[in-house]
């Protein structure tokens, strides 16, 4: 209790905003949707996963610090309950609808958010590859081009992009390869990027109904581990592609020019290759060069990759949130373990975090 005292005093310095908050079973997805609401949900195996809308404290939209403030929790908006788990969460832009994916396969559902005079998330449609049962959960991006698309696909093999609303089929990638996907987004609205777990880098040209998935010409990463994909959004074409693997070595490659190696740089990891299922590398949308990197343990590091080079020497973060894992209960249960984050779109050191004991953080540290 001794560290977790310190950590409290020391909190007062460190943050200009934190919130901590228990959610009833723990979430691997926070995703921001309409009206800045946040969106999280369950995913136990034994069913009946609940899907929440949150709305955030007022704190956390407001532009200046407000001092003490009567509303300083997350509101239960509307909800519902998902018959699997739910591994990916993504809300599909300029409507009220959200997709989710998890195990046992590789199909999408589709989800109604009520309006205002209704708290109820309801199923409206699923979404069905000819994969079967046993494939791996499908991964998601969403735009909106003209209509609503969320691409999605477990394997480089069975990528696709779908009108979400008709459930009409727009583009399905042709490639032999059957390696497991990490991660997708969209590059615009013409492409794609595909990030395998082995961390090769694919794109596609969506133009087409049927159309090969091709390699990008990056240089080899190294074999035996597992890599997720940090893209850049929609908007931030020139961001350079972020990808962290299960050993803590994180690479950034500029598609205009991926045979060069832009960066690389390693990780301050506790337990390198300990595990990989919660990995998480993400930019920051209103902080420059800065990432966060989640998954190794109940910590949060924060990067400013505008120094790093191609000599992989290790990273000092900029900011380390130790809350999870200093700011919890307590108790003789295992140590608590990130299973997500997520920067706020528009405050550029406002993060949100999630770990597997169902704490839910909200913290902008205070800039050095």
């Amino acid at each position: 209790m001794e560290a977790a005292d310190e950590w409290l005093l020391q909190s007062l310095r460190l943050y200009r905003e934190l919130h901590t908050f228990e959610l009833q079973a723990p979430t691997r997805v926070i995703e921001w949707a309409r009206g800045s609401r946040v969106c999280v949900a369950g995913y136990g195996q034994s069913g009946g996963n609940e899907i929440l809308q949150l709305i955030p404290p007022p704190t956390l939209q407001a532009k200046e610090t407000q001092g003490l403030c009567p509303e300083r929790d997350f509101k239960v908006e509307c909800g519902g309950f998902s018959k699997r788990p739910v591994y990916s969460l993504k809300h599909v832009p300029d409507t009220s609808l959200l997709v989710t994916s998890g195990p046992p396969d590789s199909s999408v559902q589709v989800w109604q958010v009520s309006a205002e005079d209704s708290d109820v998330i309801k199923p409206v449609s699923t979404i069905v590859t000819e994969n079967g049962p046993g494939q791996p959960w499908a991964k998601l991006a969403t735009i909106s081009a003209g209509a609503p698309w969320v691409l999605h696909g477990s394997t480089l093999g069975s990528v696709h992009v779908t009108e979400v609303e008709l459930g009409k089929n727009v583009y399905r990638g042709v490639s032999p390869d059957p390696e497991e996907l990490s991660g997708v987004t969209f590059l615009g609205c013409d492409s794609v990027l595909l990030c395998g777990v082995r961390g090769r880098l694919c794109v596609a040209d969506v133009r087409q109904p049927q159309g090969p998935v091709l390699a990008v010409p990056a240089p080899a990463v190294p074999l035996g581990e597992r890599w997720c994909l940090g893209s850049p959004g929609v908007f931030q074409g020139c961001q350079p592609v972020a990808r962290l693997s299960s050993r803590g070595l994180l690479t950034l490659t500029d598609l205009r020019k991926a045979s060069e190696p832009l960066a690389w740089a390693q990780a301050r990891v506790p337990s390198p290759g300990a595990g990989a299922e919660f990995l998480s590398v993400s930019w920051a949308p209103a902080l420059p060069g800065c990432l966060a990197v989640s998954g190794f343990d109940g910590t949060v590091h924060v990067y400013d990759t505008q120094s790093w080079d191609g000599s992989g020497r290790e990273a000092e973060p900029t900011f380390v949130h130790q809350g999870h894992v200093l700011g919890g209960a307590g108790g003789s249960g295992a140590p608590a373990l990130v299973t997500a984050h997520t920067w706020h779109p528009q405050n550029p050191r406002t993060v949100l975090s999630a770990a597997s004991d169902g704490s839910l953080h909200v913290w902008d540290w205070v800039q050095p």
